[in-house]
């Protein structure tokens, strides 16, 4: 089986903005996720999306492990997991690898935090194991079928996307360029942290194969997918639900918010008129506080016999 190198080795500038140790899960196909399990108390699950890695959650770990359990895992092929050139990508297989986690880490009465393709890993893994989940966070996501932006759909063709996300490394660096904190460029360091794990061809695999996941054709699998786990969702609404979002979101617009807001009609939205897609990284300092208001509040519920209803 061709594989890319097992772990990319992070600069120092980079490490010294992420100064979290590494672990991993041998998966049971035989790959390496790479995962954070930072402090102790309740566990906070985050998933990343595309194409960013845990970095992306770096400062909130530093937040938030004083007084709960971060785990941050690489989703395969992305960050410092294995990155299989014929690995099976499939959201499905996300969801998969996802659950093997949750199992061998044993977490029980999970917040589920969630951005961009988190987002459907993490509802498709909690629709399978609601057992196990009890409070969600989620930032800028799709869980329904929307309008997306030309870029996107151009991404797919065959000759463009390849050209563009596995050759110039176009996904990441024009993502970036999108992101602004307080006005400002991303600091040089910070960028070099997005960059890291994506240094070559091989590397971006799973960036590629992510946009070809998108349900853009009327005959794509994930259609279904999504619309079977939209069903799956409805029983999860009473869950605890906090919704932050970024309204500058080129990608997923208003439109996806209003469809997960009526998927969950009781969470506590809130929207960040100045932040974009990249929302944890834009505003991290305005929604460190909500964050942790919001587990400080719900702090006394727990799920209900009806909610651990489900296979584990």
């Amino acid at each position: 089986m061709r594989q890319a190198p097992a772990v990319p080795v992070l600069p120092p500038l980079v490490r010294k903005q992420y100064p979290f140790e590494s672990r991993f899960l041998m998966l049971r196909n035989g790959h390496r996720l790479h995962y954070l399990d930072e402090g102790s108390g309740p566990p906070l699950l985050m998933l990343h999306g595309n194409p960013t890695w845990s970095f992306y959650y770096r400062d909130l770990v530093l937040g938030l492990r004083a007084h709960f359990r971060c785990v941050v895992p690489d989703h395969l092929g992305c960050g410092l997991s294995n990155k299989p050139a014929d690995g099976d990508y499939l959201i499905l297989a996300h969801a998969g690898h996802l659950r093997e986690l949750l199992t061998a880490l044993d977490l029980r009465e999970v917040t589920l935090v969630t951005h961009d393709w988190g987002g459907p890993i993490g509802f498709l893994a909690a629709t399978q194991s609601r057992d196990r989940f009890w409070r969600l966070i989620t930032f800028n996501t799709g869980v329904s079928l929307e309008p997306l932006p030309r870029l996107l759909m151009l991404l797919r063709l065959p000759l463009i996307g390849p050209l563009v996300i596995l050759g110039m490394n176009g996904m990441v660096r024009a993502g970036l360029l999108a992101v602004a904190v307080n006005g400002h460029r991303l600091e040089p360091a910070v960028r070099a942290g997005y960059l890291a794990p994506y240094d070559s061809w091989a590397h971006r695999v799973a960036i590629l194969r992510f946009v070809q996941e998108i349900p853009i054709e009327v005959t794509h699998p994930n259609r279904a997918l999504l619309q079977e786990l939209g069903r799956g969702l409805g029983e999860m609404a009473a869950l605890p639900h906090l919704v932050i979002w970024g309204l500058k979101d080129p990608v997923f617009h208003r439109g996806y918010l209003d469809a997960l807001h009526r998927r969950f009609p009781r969470a506590e939205v809130h929207r960040l008129a100045d932040a974009g897609h990249w929302v944890v990284e834009e505003a991290g300092e305005s929604i460190l506080p909500l964050i942790r208001d919001f587990l400080a509040r719900t702090a006394g519920e727990r799920l209900t016999p009806s909610h651990r209803a489900g296979a584990s």
